[in-house]
């Protein structure tokens, strides 16, 4: 059974987490992913621990193993003009082209959208940066952190008159950059190629179907304006009443006490009573239909510390024993590998195995989130590559002889597979 983007073709220039983590959920569901890599450290992650013993140096990182099964690589040096030629030549034969440089960076080097598009006018450009394209900080570094500071969400997250509290998360990496750079490829991708007709009976206003445009268009994925996207209905809040929020007053965000983790006898429970049926359910569950119009007091009063003195009175898991017969959005707050090794993430296939080529042990990693019914995603199909595993390989289907690809090797225009050990070079 082929895979939902099987045919769709992605050249990945991006380093680190945010388009790491975009290619992956393409490559997880068919698209051919290509790492172009540069000739010295190539993506910076490779070499970051823990390690998975066996794996050529270039592959055994665990963080760079989870975010790059599927993919292959190629290694050109960008800054060499016969590298640059080799990438132009090979987005004629691509679909997408993903990027997560400063803006401008690929303009200087001669290879920036523009001249892509003179190469294959269907191409989907997707930059991820920080601030965007344009705009006052475009050319600004950054970090998850400093996003979340920007767009107010780090702000707002902590208890009230605390310091701000940083998520265990990347949030503006994943869900600002990540996710939002997926959703516009595949809404560009989507508008180039058109819709197909509707079988009649669908249900549908119309069984016409709409030809694409056959042009490509550039995707422009701020991290911050994802991650402020994600303060949907707190901004429109305040832009119906004019009450600026602060931490701790936000109602999903501490400030009703039928809506907070709460300290148990030997841990954490989470209570997220928030539909007035849920915490009556609660409340009943305790025998103190006494607090039942105490629903949405603030943390600090009395009510409170009543609840608090309740939750501490029992075990983690009697409170997961009375979540089962009282229906009150109870659940128990978990440690990381307690989460990894419950039945909700075994049953839900979060935890899969890959085989990493000399690794001594299987490769655990997390699942893939979107489940398909018809054409599921498959997370096995190709190990992590090795840094310039496929440099030659690539060269060869792009057209170029074996004289012309050993012409690329000994230039420096192209490298091919790393060395074992850390490579000592950083290019830019």
């Amino acid at each position: 059974m082929s895979l939902p983007l099987d045919g769709i073709r992605v050249l990945d220039l991006s380093r680190l987490l945010p388009g790491g983590f975009c290619s992956l959920l393409l490559a997880d569901f068919g698209a051919e992913v290509l790492k172009v890599e540069d000739t010295g450290m190539g993506d910076y992650i490779r070499w970051s621990p823990p390690y998975y013993a066996g794996a050529h140096d270039s592959a055994k990182s665990a963080l760079f193993l989870a975010l790059n099964r599927n993919k292959r690589s190629i290694r050109l040096d960008l800054k060499h003009e016969r590298g640059r030629e080799a990438l132009l030549r090979m987005v004629r034969q691509y679909d997408v082209v993903l990027e997560s440089f400063r803006p401008g960076v690929l303009d200087r080097l001669g290879v920036g959208y523009e001249r892509m598009l003179e190469e294959n006018p269907g191409i989907v450009y997707c930059a991820i940066s920080g601030y965007g394209q344009d705009g006052p900080k475009r050319d600004a570094s950054g970090h998850d952190m400093n996003y979340l500071g920007l767009i107010g969400l780090l702000g707002l997250t902590g208890e009230r008159g605390g310091a701000p509290v940083q998520a265990a998360g990347q949030i503006a990496d994943v869900g600002g950059g990540a996710l939002m750079a997926a959703f516009g490829i595949l809404a560009a991708l989507r508008e180039r190629d058109g819709a197909p007709a509707r079988p009649v009976g669908s249900g549908a206003s119309s069984g016409n179907g709409r030809p694409g445009s056959g042009e490509g268009q550039f995707v422009d994925v701020s991290m911050t304006d994802g991650s402020l996207s994600w303060l949907a209905m707190v901004a429109a809040t305040y832009f119906a009443d004019g009450m600026v929020p602060r931490r701790g007053d936000l109602p999903l965000a501490g400030s009703l006490v039928c809506y907070r983790p709460y300290e148990c006898a030997d841990g954490w429970v989470t209570l997220g009573a928030l539909e007035p049926k849920f915490w009556q359910a609660w409340c009943s569950g305790v025998g103190r239909e006494d607090l039942v119009a105490m629903q949405f007091e603030r943390p600090g009063s009395d009510a409170h510390a009543q609840v608090q003195e309740i939750f501490k009175a029992r075990t983690r898991d009697q409170w997961e024993a009375f979540a089962r017969q009282h229906d009150c959005c109870l659940e128990p707050l978990l440690e990381l590998d307690e989460a990894l090794e419950s039945e909700l993430v075994r049953e839900r296939e979060m935890i899969v195995e890959l085989d990493q080529p000399g690794a001594e042990r299987a490769v655990r990693q997390l699942g893939i989130p979107v489940k398909l019914g018809r054409t599921p995603g498959e997370h096995d199909r190709l190990p992590g590559p090795a840094l310039g595993e496929h440099t030659e390989d690539v060269l060869s289907a792009a057209g170029y002889s074996e004289d012309e690809v050993a012409e690329l090797l000994r230039s420096g225009a192209a490298a091919g597979p790393a060395d074992a050990g850390h490579p000592s070079t950083l290019r830019a």
